[in-house]
């Protein structure tokens, strides 16, 4: 090879590396919105019950990756997918390395309660709402200003709670649990040790009859412990890694990686759609998973 071809391949590499790197940073994460579709018929769902719901996960509201106008975007775009009801997975604050400033509840909270649905919109936290609200980690203050700010902008808030919905009379459960890492009370090892609200027995307590049970949890790490009652777990938290190559991310923040990372799991006949999400954590780097909004489609074809 001459010392004018290996400068040329050398220069082809790097710059496709830059263009990689700037599309990752640059573009994935602030303008490209996708809409994911699932079509689940789980096993005992009512015959000829048709149920669609839109999740909206991980905002991690910021700038410049996660504007207001960015979240309009988003409003509009959910709002017009002709769902029943619009379903906010957690994870609206952020503290990501090299953001500019987050945005505080009081400017994300009212522009995420424009989501409108026939049976609303319903909201869980996420560990974040927890780790990035100082009075809430230090001196485990709650609720959480997320929970007050969605309240107060007039979107329910569900932490270990459950709520009977009936659409065209036919009743489902809409359940919600609490963080599953909310607290972290120290370092051993290397990692972090955390300590959960969630209550998923007394969660699921509150479910009075057989109609199908819809459980939100932030981080999917729960779903090997939900029992074959809950016809479908929807979860966020894993932003499908932020970088995914062929179906694999190589980073994951869940103890069973890429198990739980993204997309339709089915084990047991019970079944988990975990979604990529909207923002990014720890750095603001998206590549081959785009923000999206997740449609899901019970009882019918996608």
């Amino acid at each position: 090879m001459s010392r004018r071809t290996f400068l040329r391949g050398l220069g082809v590499a790097v710059g496709s590396g830059m263009g990689l790197a700037g599309y990752a940073f640059g573009y994935e994460p602030m303008f490209r919105l996708a809409v994911t579709r699932y079509a689940v018929t789980p096993q005992n769902w009512p015959r000829g019950f048709k149920l669609k719901l839109a999740l909206v996960a991980d905002v991690h509201a910021c700038e410049p990756t996660m504007t207001v106008a960015r979240m309009e975007e988003i409003v509009a775009t959910a709002n017009g997918l002709g769902a029943d009801a619009i379903l906010l997975l957690g994870d609206y604050e952020a503290s990501h390395r090299l953001m500019q400033r987050p945005l505080a509840p009081d400017e994300w909270a009212p522009v995420l309660a424009q989501l409108k649905a026939p049976l609303g919109a319903h909201a869980i936290l996420g560990n974040h709402d927890y780790w990035d609200d100082p009075d809430a980690q230090r001196g485990r203050k709650r609720p959480v200003r997320g929970r007050v700010a969605l309240e107060k902008a007039g979107v329910p808030v569900y932490e270990n709670d459950a709520v009977r919905l009936v659409k065209e009379g036919q009743a489902f459960w809409l359940a919600g649990l609490a963080d599953q890492i909310a607290y972290i009370t120290g370092v051993k090892n290397g990692r972090m040790i955390f300590e959960g609200l969630d209550d998923l027995d007394g969660t699921l307590g509150q479910v009075t009859d057989d109609a199908p049970v819809i459980l939100m949890a932030h981080e999917p790490d729960i779903f090997p412990k939900v029992p074959a009652r809950v016809a479908l777990t929807v979860s966020g938290h894993t932003h499908g890694g932020q970088v995914r190559l062929f179906g694999w991310s190589p980073i994951v923040p869940s103890e069973f990686g890429n198990r739980y990372a993204y997309g339709h799991v089915v084990e047991d006949a019970r079944h988990l759609i975990v979604s990529g999400g909207l923002g990014c954590s720890i750095l603001p780097v998206r590549f081959g998973v785009p923000p999206e909004i997740v449609v899901v489609e019970l009882g019918g074809d996608a």
